[in-house]
Parts: C-alpha cells; structure tokens; sequence
C-alpha cells in the first residue's frame, strides 16, 4: 500500500498542506558473497517506482506502531526478506519534500541497521518499488549524499559497534 490509510484520511481534510511523519529507513545488511578477503558487506536497496532513485528500505510508521517494528514489516512487505533490528544509526528530520500528488510532508526519520535472515532472494514486493537487490557498499546506485552517508554508517557500526555513536540528523546544514 503506497499510501497509508490513516494518511488518505487526514489528506482528506488538510488536502496538500504539510504533514509532519515519523518514518523509518531501514538499512539492511549482509556479509559479502564475494569471495576476497576485502569484499564489503551487501546492502539491501529498492528502485523506487515514483522517482526512479535507489534507496535502502523506507516506510511510514503506522499510528502507535514502534519505529523497529515498521523497519521489519516494510523490509517485509517491500523485498519480501526477514530482518532483525541490530542498531540505530541516528535520528533527523528529512528536507521537506513535495510528492508527484502535490502532497507536502517532512519525516523525522529513524536509521536502523538490520540484519537479513536466511539466504532469500529479494522479491519487489509491492508497486512501490521497481526493482530490488543486494549491492556492495563500494558500488551502490545510491545518489542522496545523506542516504550514503546513513549505509556507511550502518558498515561502520556494523564492524566497530563499541565505538559508534547515533547521528542527530542527517540533512545538509546551512
């Protein structure tokens, strides 16, 4: 579902004014399946069927629902793997953004590292992505300078977790 009902319900009374939502990226990990000792690690990234732009897993959290469980459920409902949450990568408010509709939103956004489960394939699992698969870290179609900077954050973390602290906010500072 590209839009969550409980939005459809407010745009219904605000139209296109902005919206502030909480949200979720969900950088999903797994070890290389490259052989070479100095292989980096896969992230999981979906072609989002609105914009063409490649991007780990992203969701709105429904009301009440815990960000670590929204991460789950999208990674789920978007590529079809199971995950598990290991960390938290940091916590910000997105740019405002302007949607194809003429919806208005800005997402405070919560990064989470995930791990996949098992050696599934990933599937496109809804109509908002148009492609999905595993890439290396070092060669990822990924162009949003904040979005790069969130997966190397989760490889980071990932190998040195006792020393990674949480970013607070990943948008460019004027």
């Amino acid at each position: 579902m590209p839009i969550p009902e409980f939005i459809v319900d407010l745009r219904e009374k605000i139209g296109h004014d902005p919206l502030w939502l909480p949200g979720i990226t969900a950088v999903v990990l797994r070890d290389a399946t490259d052989d070479s000792v100095w292989a980096a690690p896969e992230v999981l990234l979906v072609k989002r069927s609105d914009n063409g732009a490649w991007t780990p897993v992203t969701g709105i959290c429904e009301p009440g629902e815990d960000p670590h469980v929204t991460a789950v459920r999208e990674v789920k409902e978007e590529t079809g793997i199971d995950a598990r949450v290991d960390a938290l990568l940091g916590v910000g408010a997105t740019e405002p953004v302007v949607h194809a509709n003429g919806d208005q939103a800005t997402y405070m956004s919560v990064a989470l590292r995930l791990t996949a489960l098992g050696d599934d394939e990933p599937v496109v699992g809804d109509d908002e992505s148009a492609e999905v698969g595993w890439f290396p870290v070092t060669r990822m179609p990924v162009e949003k300078p904040w979005l790069r900077l969130i997966i190397a954050d989760a490889a980071a973390q990932r190998k040195r977790p006792e020393g990674f602290t949480p970013r607070l906010g990943y948008k460019k500072r004027r």
